[in-house]
């Protein structure tokens, strides 16, 4: 078993209250559990408008499949128009 966790921190430039902030990344949450075998929760900056850090949970049963789920993440959040991806972490689950 492979395991990693991302952190993506987004920009809504668009937003402009809590309200339509929680729209858009609920949208996004979605469209990502829909794509791929994941699991996604908002982590950070939650009190304001234009920023939140989403952390997505991987895994996979062979390393290269991990690989392409991480690659993949992040390219989906770069197609959609309302979303600015600022940074992108990576940690991953060591196996012992």
């Amino acid at each position: 078993m492979h395991a990693a966790a991302l952190r993506l921190e987004i920009r809504l430039p668009a937003v402009r209250s809590l309200k339509a902030k929680r729209r858009v990344v609920k949208g996004l949450m979605g469209a990502l559990t829909a794509a791929f075998p994941v699991a996604v929760s908002e982590v950070g900056f939650q009190d304001q408008w234009q920023r939140a850090t989403l952390g997505v949970a991987l895994v996979a049963p062979q390393a290269s499949q991990l690989d392409r789920l991480i690659h993949a993440v992040p390219r989906l959040l770069r197609e959609h128009p309302e979303v600015e991806l600022l940074e992108v972490g990576v940690s991953y689950l060591e196996e012992r």
